[in-house]
């Protein structure tokens, strides 16, 4: 675990978690007007700032467990969590179109990146943003995910890791609720965003649907602000409408 920067004392600090992803990084820039930022990533980030503490880490639940015990010392008050683990493909990975192209590596994988990880998270974070202060803990989600809008299959391990992941996160909500009830929980839908995940697929997207990342960091943002501690999570898109589960 390697520190890169310190910031200043921190009071109301946002937390981002994947920080090298594309729309965490334009979120960051966001949040960085707004006060102090502690962005984790398992690469190191590129660029600092003042307010900015930069912490390079891997995923496993021991590495998550020790990172936050170690940040918990340092008395921070978490306004926001922000979590951006998440895979759609890579070289040995691609989105299915039929039941003969399911793997079980595949499927591990993306469960393991797109649901355990957060989890872990999720597990790990409740003594840290317990408090009396509002806490929203948003987590990158997708409409794929929903069981409800399913209507032409394929896509297979994505779509039933992201499905796993909106049931836990609503698992979660309920729990929350009852031991830290100044906490929110939001699966994110961020919508088409040209980033590296979406490049292979962008292809039939109309323009006007093929978001900027600083786009769906601003959306993110906006939809923060929208939801209160609540003992059901909330799945919103990035046009603040809410998804069927």
């Amino acid at each position: 675990m390697k520190e890169v920067s310190e910031p200043e004392v921190c009071r109301g600090v946002s937390v981002v978690i994947g920080a090298s992803s594309v729309i965490a990084k334009a979120l960051i820039e966001h949040l960085l007007m707004q006060g102090p930022v502690i962005a984790i990533s398992r690469q190191a980030l590129t660029y600092t700032a003042k307010r900015l503490k930069s912490i390079q880490s891997g995923y496993s639940e021991g590495e998550i467990a020790a990172l936050v015990s170690e940040l918990a010392t340092q008395k921070h008050v978490i306004s926001n969590v922000f979590i951006f683990n998440g895979i759609l493909h890579q070289d040995t990975v691609k989105p299915e179109k039929r039941l003969e192209d399911l793997s079980e590596e595949a499927m591990n994988t993306l469960f393991k990146i797109n649901t355990i990880t957060p989890m872990m998270w999720l597990k790990h974070l409740m003594p840290l943003v317990k408090g009396d202060r509002k806490c929203v803990i948003a987590v990158m989600s997708a409409r794929i995910g929903s069981i409800s809008d399913n209507r032409l299959g394929g896509w297979y391990s994505y779509r039933a890791s992201k499905a796993a992941l909106n049931m836990l996160l609503q698992t979660s909500a309920v729990e929350y609720a009852r031991r830290a009830k100044n906490v929110a929980i939001l699966a994110f839908h961020p919508g088409t965003t040209d980033t590296p995940l979406s490049k292979p697929f962008q292809q039939n997207v109309p323009k006007e649907k093929l978001f900027s990342p600083d786009f769906v960091a601003e959306r993110l943002l906006a939809v923060t602000q929208t939801v209160t501690p609540s003992a059901q999570a909330y799945f919103i898109d990035w046009n603040g409408e809410a998804i069927l589960w």
